[in-house]
């Protein structure tokens, strides 16, 4: 079972939600969280990495503006944690995705990758090309300004081919622009992974995280 924590990041104290594996880490993982805040779904997403072996941690994003921040999958939680990301801002959530990425290499974990969900896709990918760290990234419909980017490290992006806020093109255009990304498309909906939504797919969310395993097997190898 994991357990709330601190966090010291540039843009001031956080909390953030730890989860460890039995025994030594295979790595560690950044989850970034969606606009929903480190609720009751991300927060299982830590403890299923950890259960698989990995030291997990998802920082509080939206602390530095308001702390605390769960939110339902409801058109008032849609609202608020748009306000709250516009808020916020990329410069401040990557200040909290390398504090993250910090606290878990003072535990001793060696190698770390950030995975991320919605708009937390979008800040994974941000994190690579601007914090050298490898990424997984489902569903980002955020990271299309800045899609020329180059990367830092290796890169896998999650789509899905129904999800109406990132078009084909867009998806063409990330393979464009990224060709040394690892490029998935999934025969699901936006929010596919998520458990807690009316679009999640049980078997795309299966497929995308048996890549996501083998991505991490790779760029968490000592």
């Amino acid at each position: 079972m994991g357990e709330h924590i601190t966090v010291d990041a540039a843009c001031g104290r956080i909390g953030g939600w730890l989860a460890l594996p039995q025994g030594k880490p295979r790595g560690g993982i950044v989850v970034i969280q969606e606009i929903f805040g480190v609720n009751a779904h991300i927060r299982g997403v830590a403890e299923r990495f950890a259960a698989l072996g990995f030291a997990a941690l998802a920082p509080a994003l939206f602390d530095p503006v308001e702390a605390g921040v769960e939110l339902d999958y409801d058109a008032t939680g849609i609202a608020r944690g748009r306000e709250l990301a516009g808020a916020l801002g990329f410069e401040r959530a990557l200040e909290c995705v390398y504090a993250a990425a910090d606290a878990l290499r003072a535990r001793d974990v060696q190698h770390t990758a950030a995975i991320g969900y919605c708009w937390g896709g979008s800040v994974a990918f941000l994190a690579n090309t601007r914090l050298g760290l490898p990424a997984v990234s489902y569903y980002g419909a955020r990271s299309m300004p800045f899609i020329h980017e180059p990367l830092r490290a290796p890169m896998l992006f999650h789509f899905g081919q129904r999800d109406g806020s990132i078009t084909a093109a867009d998806i063409q255009a990330t393979r464009v622009a990224q060709p040394q990304a690892q490029v998935c498309v999934w025969p699901a909906d936006h929010g596919f992974n998520c458990d807690a939504r009316a679009a999640y797919d049980a078997d795309s969310a299966g497929k995308a995280l048996e890549v996501t395993l083998a991505f991490l097997d790779r760029v968490c190898a000592p």
